[in-house]
C-alpha cells in the first residue's frame, strides 16, 4: 500500500486530473443508477441504460464542466479541506439541478423519469464525490486511523511518541493535521479551558478538561504536551505551565502569531517552552512617536550590531524606516550572519533601507570618526561591549579598553561628527558593581554624563586643546539580564538538560532581573527619544527571578524529575558551584532612590553622580597609566575613587599581565 501510495503521489499533475475525471464519470453513472435503485427498488427494476440512455450521456456532460469551473480538480488531495467542500456542494448541486431541467424538457411519456430520481441523485452524488476525496485525503496523509480512534479494536501503536495538544482552537487544529501529515508524532487528545467543548470529539481527537489530564495520560499514554495558545496574553500562559509544571510531562510550544505571520517559523516548528512565559509579563504597547523620533528617514548605526542586543536592535531599526542602517562589528561571522537576515527581509517586504556592513572596532577612533562623517549619521546606539563577568574579571586591561576606552571613542567620534543622538546600551551590574565589568560600564556611563555637560569640551588624548562644539543628546540605558543573550543562563540550562544535568547554580540564593531581548531593545529604542542629555534611564524589569527556581521549572517543563535526597530516582540534579568572580547575589538598577516617572509606563529616570569633565578625563588617564604599569592595586584604587559604590571582593588580577610579571 505504501509503495502504492508514493506512485500516486509521484505521478505528474495532469495524469492525477485524468485520473480524477475518470473517477468522476463512473461515480456520476453509478450515482444516477442508484438513484433509479433506490426510487424503484431492485424486484421492479428496469435496467435505466436501456431506457434512459441520453440521460446517463447528458449527466458527465453537464457535471464535469461544472466540476472544473469550481476548481475541484484543482485541489490538492493531501490539503483537502472546509472550502473544497463547499466547492463540491455548490458544483453537485448546480449539476443536478441543470439535469433535473433537461429531464422536465426532454422526458416522454412513454419512459418518464420519476422525479426523486433527481433527488436521489443529487445527495447520492455528493456523497460519493466527496466521500472519495475525503478517503483519498486520509489515505496520502497515511492516517486511516485517525477517524476510528475511538473504535474498539481499531486503534494501532504505530511506535511514535503520544502527544496532547493544549489549545482546541485554530491553532491547535492546524499543528494536529500538520502532526498527521508529518508523522513524526501521533496526536492523542485535546485539553481545552473551554466547558462548552469539553468531552467532546474534535478532529478525531477527545477533548479533556485541564483537571483531567491525569485521567488523559492514563488512558492516551500522551508523553508530551504541545502548547497551541500562541495569542495567550503571558500572564494566561504563565498559569498553564504552572499548572502543568505538576505532572511528568514534556512542555512544548506552538510560536506566537506574530513570528508565523512573519513566515519566521511553521505552525508545526515546536519549540521550547519559552522562558519568557514563566515571568508572566505582558510587554507594554510602544509609542510610535517614540520609536520613530530618532530614526525614521535618518542614518543610523548600531556598534556591536552582530551582538544579542544589537542585532535586535537592528531588526527593529528596519522596520521603522531609516534611509540607512550601518551595521558596525568586530566579529567577521556575527556580522555576516544579521546581514544576510536583514538582506533577505528587505528583499522580502521591499524596504527601501540601505543596509551597510562595517567590520572594525570601536577602539579605532579615526574609523569611527570616518564612518560617522562620511554617512551623516543621524543616531548611534552603542551596544559594543564585554559583559561576561567573570571572562572580564580577569582581563582587566581589555575590558577597561573596550568597554570604557571604546565608548569613549565613540562619544567624542559622534560630537566631533555633529551626531543628534547618541544612546548607550548600559547595565544594572554597573550599580554598585562588584566586578570590573561592572565598574567599567559605570566609566562608560560617566563618560557620556561628564561629556553632556559639556558645550563645547576639549577631547581626551587632544594635546592641541581645540574646543569642539557640543551637538549630541547623550543617553544612558540601563536594564538587567535578557533571554537568551549570549551567555546567558537560559540557553546553558537548556544544554544541560539535552545532556543529562546536572544544572550547574551558583548559589541557591542568586537571583537576577530578566527581560526579552525584543522587549528590551523596544524600550532602549524608545528610551533614546526621551531626554534633554545625560539622563540615565532605567527599565523597569518587575520582581527579580531566583535562579534555583527557574532550574527547577526548566526541568519539571521538560517532563523530568530533580535528582535530590528527597528524591534520588529523579533525572537532572542540581549542583551549586558558588559564586564566580566578580559575581554578586542580587543586582541592583539604581544607586539612590532618586527615580522620577517618565512618559512611558516602564522606563525610570534616575538621578546619578556624574564628575565634570576635566576631572573625568584626569581619571581616565591615572587608570590607563595603572594599566600601563600593571599596577592593579593602583587600578583598583582609582575604580574606587572613580566608580560609586564599588567594592571589590578580592584582589583584581589580569591573568596576561600577571603572566608577564613572572617571566624573568
Amino acid at each position: 500500500m505504501e509503495k502504492i501510495r508514493t506512485s500516486l503521489l509521484a505521478l505528474p499533475r495532469r495524469h492525477k486530473r485524468i485520473m480524477q475525471v475518470a473517477a468522476d464519470v463512473c461515480l456520476i453513472w453509478f450515482a444516477l443508477w442508484m438513484a433509479f435503485v433506490v426510487r424503484l427498488g431492485i424486484d421492479e427494476l428496469i435496467n435505466p441504460l436501456e431506457i434512459h440512455t441520453w440521460l446517463f450521456a447528458c449527466a458527465p456532460v453537464v457535471a464535469i464542466p461544472l466540476f472544473i469551473r469550481f476548481g475541484m480538480y484543482r485541489a490538492v488531495m493531501r490539503y483537502f479541506g472546509n472550502d473544497a467542500l463547499i466547492a463540491i456542494i455548490k458544483a453537485v448541486s448546480l449539476s443536478a439541478l441543470i439535469l433535473g431541467f433537461i429531464v422536465y424538457l426532454y422526458s416522454n411519456h412513454q419512459h418518464v423519469v420519476p422525479r426523486s430520481v433527481m433527488f436521489n441523485y443529487w445527495w447520492l452524488s455528493m456523497v460519493m464525490i466527496g466521500g472519495l476525496r475525503l478517503a483519498m485525503r486520509q489515505y496520502f496523509l497515511g492516517d486511516w486511523f485517525s477517524a476510528v480512534r475511538h473504535v474498539p479494536f481499531a486503534t494501532r501503536d504505530d511506535g511514535l511518541p503520544k502527544v496532547a495538544v493544549y489549545g482546541a482552537g485554530a491553532a491547535g487544529n492546524q499543528l494536529v493535521a500538520a502532526l498527521r501529515m508529518g508523522r513524526s508524532m501521533r496526536p492523542v487528545a485535546f485539553i481545552d479551558d473551554d466547558d462548552s467543548i469539553s468531552n467532546r470529539v474534535i478532529s478525531g481527537l477527545q477533548v479533556y478538561k485541564p483537571k483531567h489530564i491525569q485521567q488523559m495520560i492514563n488512558v492516551t499514554g500522551a508523553q508530551e504536551i504541545l502548547l497551541a495558545v500562541p495569542s495567550s496574553a503571558r500572564a494566561r500562559r504563565r498559569e498553564i505551565l504552572g499548572f502543568l509544571e505538576g505532572f511528568p510531562l514534556h512542555v512544548r510550544s506552538v510560536p506566537n502569531f506574530s513570528d508565523l505571520a512573519a513566515g519566521r517559523v511553521k505552525v508545526d516548528d515546536l519549540q521550547e517552552v519559552d522562558i519568557a512565559d514563566l515571568l508572566g509579563r505582558d510587554a507594554v504597547p510602544a509609542q510610535e512617536e517614540l520609536l520613530e523620533h530618532c530614526i525614521k528617514n535618518q542614518c543610523v548605526l548600531v556598534t556591536g550590531a552582530g551582538g544579542s542586543i544589537g542585532s535586535e536592535l537592528c531588526r527593529q531599526i528596519l522596520l521603522l524606516k531609516p534611509t540607512t542602517l550601518l551595521l558596525l562589528d568586530h566579529s567577521e561571522f556575527n556580522l555576516y550572519t544579521i546581514l544576510t537576515e536583514l538582506e533577505r527581509r528587505v528583499a522580502r517586504e521591499s524596504l527601501k533601507v540601505k543596509l551597510l556592513p562595517i567590520l572594525g572596532s570601536i577602539r579605532n577612533h579615526a574609523k569611527l570618526l570616518d564612518v560617522m562623517k562620511t554617512w551623516q549619521v543621524n543616531t548611534v546606539y552603542h551596544a559594543a561591549a564585554y559583559k561576561h563577568v567573570p571572562m572580564v574579571e580577569h582581563n582587566i586591561a581589555e575590558g577597561v579598553l573596550n568597554n570604557v576606552v571604546g565608548t569613549l571613542n565613540a562619544a567624542q567620534a559622534a560630537l566631533q561628527a555633529g551626531v543628534a543622538n547618541f544612546v548607550l546600551i548600559s547595565t544594572d551590574k554597573a550599580v554598585r558593581p562588584t566586578n570590573v565589568m561592572g565598574s567599567t560600564k559605570r566609566l562608560a556611563e560617566l563618560t557620556l554624563q561628564a561629556l553632556s555637560r559639556e558645550t563645547a569640551p576639549v577631547m581626551f588624548g587632544d594635546r592641541s586643546n581645540v574646543h569642539q562644539v557640543n551637538k549630541t543628546r547623550f543617553i544612558m540605558v540601563r536594564f538587567g539580564n535578557v533571554l537568551g543573550s549570549s551567555g546567558s543562563v537560559i540557553p546553558l540550562f537548556h544544554q544541560q538538560i539535552k545532556s543529562g544535568g546536572p544544572l550547574t547554580v551558583t548559589h541557591p540564593k542568586i537571583t537576577r532581573y530578566f527581560m526579552t531581548i525584543p522587549e528590551a531593545a523596544q524600550l532602549v529604542i524608545q528610551a533614546g527619544s526621551m531626554g534633554q542629555g545625560g539622563d540615565v534611564f532605567v527599565l523597569d524589569m518587575g520582581e527579580p527571578v531566583r535562579i534555583i527556581e527557574l532550574a527547577e521549572k526548566m526541568v519539571h517543563l521538560s517532563g523530568l524529575s530533580i535528582r535530590s535526597e528527597h528524591n534520588p530516582q529523579g533525572d537532572i540534579a542540581i549542583e551549586f558551584t558558588g559564586l564566580r568572580p566578580g559575581e554578586k547575589l542580587y543586582e541592583e538598577l539604581l544607586i539612590g532612590n532618586n527615580v522620577a516617572a517618565t512618559r512611558h509606563p516602564m522606563i525610570m529616570s534616575a538621578q546619578e553622580d556624574f564628575l565634570s569633565w576635566d576631572v573625568f578625563k584626569q581619571s581616565l588617564s591615572h587608570l590607563l597609566k595603572a594599566l600601563d604599569d600593571d599596577d592593579y592595586t593602583r587600578v583598583r584604587q582609582i575604580l574606587g575613587d572613580t566608580v560609586s559604590g564599588y567594592a571589590p571582593e578580592g584582589d583584581i588580577v589580569d591573568w596576561i599581565h600577571q603572566q608577564r610579571r613572572r617571566e624573568p
